[in-house]
C-alpha cells in the first residue's frame, strides 16, 4: 500500500511570493502645476513626487502612497491660491475702475458761467 502526501504551505527552498500593490501615481503633473501657479509649494511637491518610486521599491507602500497624495494635494493648493489671487485681482481692477469713473464725473462737472 502506497500513500501519497501533498505538501501544503511553505515548501523548502521556494521563495515566498509577495504580492505588491500597484505603484501609486507620482503626480508629477500636479508638481508642475504647483511650479506654474505658486512656485514656493513646487519644491515640496517635486520632492514628494520624486519619493514615490524609491519608497515603493523599498517596500514602504504606505509611504509611497502618502508621498503621492501629498504631491497631488500641494498641486491643488497652489492652483487654488492662484484662482483666489486672480479673483482678488479682478475685484481690485473693478474697484479701481469704479473709483476712476466716479472721479471723472467729479472732474468734468464744470461750473457754468452763464
Amino acid at each position: 500500500m502506497t500513500q501519497q502526501f501533498q505538501q501544503h504551505g511553505f515548501q523548502h527552498g521556494a521563495a515566498p511570493e509577495y504580492s505588491r500593490p500597484p505603484l501609486p501615481a507620482q503626480n508629477t503633473g500636479w508638481a508642475v502645476a504647483a511650479m506654474l501657479f505658486f512656485w514656493p509649494l513646487a519644491f515640496s511637491a517635486f520632492s514628494n513626487s520624486a519619493k514615490v518610486f524609491p519608497l515603493w521599491t523599498m517596500g514602504d507602500y504606505e509611504g509611497a502612497h502618502r508621498a503621492s497624495a501629498q504631491a497631488k494635494k500641494l498641486g491643488k493648493i497652489s492652483l487654488m491660491i492662484w484662482v483666489v489671487f486672480m479673483v482678488l485681482l479682478v475685484v481690485l481692477y473693478v474697484v479701481i475702475f469704479a473709483v476712476a469713473m466716479a472721479s471723472v464725473e467729479a472732474v468734468t462737472d464744470y461750473p457754468s458761467y452763464r
